[in-house]
């Protein structure tokens, strides 16, 4: 693919224009990782709001009827449902692995694959999760396995 940058001071907001003979797998994903890799999400912990950025987040559960985002700073509420956030956030970095959770891949430490047929996620935050039975077919897939 060749990329193709001009400076114009007049430009007052970047544009990108992907000039294509056909719509395939790799423009898609240009597009999708254009258009969500500067989605900044607003999180309240306690009286305090927050930006989090996507790059930060660990992992999104959806609890008690909120969606709490967990980073290394601490779990923030959030305003988004868990269906908004799988839909907005950058999908090569996070999985959903349940109805009530989605993980950052890049913050998970290892996939143990159990005899029962579920998998046990290790997060970075030393926190442990299970990937729900439902979608254990496409984390592996996602993982190559």
């Amino acid at each position: 693919m060749k990329v193709e940058v001009k400076i114009d001071n007049s430009c007052t907001e970047p544009l990108c224009i992907i000039i294509t003979n056909k719509l395939t797998d790799e423009i898609s994903s240009c597009v999708e990782r254009l258009s969500s890799s500067n989605t900044l999400i607003t999180g309240r912990q306690n009286d305090n709001i927050s930006l989090i950025e996507q790059k930060d987040i660990i992992n999104i559960y959806a609890a008690q009827s909120k969606v709490y985002v967990v980073t290394e700073r601490g779990e923030f509420v959030v305003k988004q449902r868990l269906y908004e956030l799988d839909q907005m956030l950058d999908s090569h970095s996070f999985v959903r692995i349940s109805n009530s959770e989605i993980i950052n891949l890049h913050k998970a430490v290892n996939f143990n694959l159990k005899l029962s047929g579920t998998i046990l996620v290790s997060l970075t935050n030393g926190k442990e999760t299970y990937v729900s039975r439902r979608y254990v077919t496409k984390i592996k897939e996602r993982l190559g396995v």
